[in-house]
């Protein structure tokens, strides 16, 4: 029995490590594990033009992953001296999340305020651009004065990433 618990327990342990491991940031991992891993092809950007298309709510635990990865790109290309912008345009089913803390007490019938609120007044206080879609706004009855401040409201999402694509922007679809 003794030797059926070590086992459990050493595996109980390399798992958790190994899981620890894997969600950590590549650029928060500690020192050994730079020995450990071997980067073929080194990404270094000069320019880059993103758009998120923030159309859906993809979370991982409670955060959103498309505002995680703009979030660490925007620090990625500070860090890397990349040119270029990031804007999320939100819509759909994910343009609640660009909402105040009233209006989104009203919309999501809560009282806690918009969760996403300090993450979104992150991005944009970092040079993040993000906007809202006007269509998406009108079908839920919202005004500019319901966003949070500094979002910009666009004429639609689907025409704006259009327009930005064939400016040279790449899309993720977070």
């Amino acid at each position: 029995m003794d030797k059926f618990l070590n086992y459990l327990a050493r595996g109980i342990m390399i798992t958790s490590v190994c899981f620890s491991a894997h969600t950590m940031a590549a650029e928060a991992l500690p020192a050994i594990a730079e020995t450990q891993i071997t980067v073929d092809i080194p990404v270094k950007l000069k320019e880059a033009k993103v758009l998120f298309n923030m159309d859906h709510i993809a979370l991982a635990g409670d955060l959103p992953v498309g505002m995680k990865y703009m979030d660490l790109l925007n620090k990625k290309m500070k860090m890397d001296e990349t040119l270029g912008k990031i804007i999320g345009i939100f819509h759909g089913s994910a343009a609640f999340m660009t909402l105040n803390d009233q209006s989104y007490n009203a919309e999501r019938k809560v009282t806690t305020g918009n969760p996403y609120k300090v993450l979104i007044e992150g991005l944009i206080a970092s040079g993040v651009q993000i906007e809202e879609c006007a269509v998406s706004m009108k079908g839920h009855h919202w005004t500019n004065k319901d966003l949070l401040p500094g979002v910009k409201v666009n004429s639609g999402a689907i025409g704006r990433i259009i327009q930005l694509t064939q400016e040279g922007y790449a899309q993720i679809q977070p």
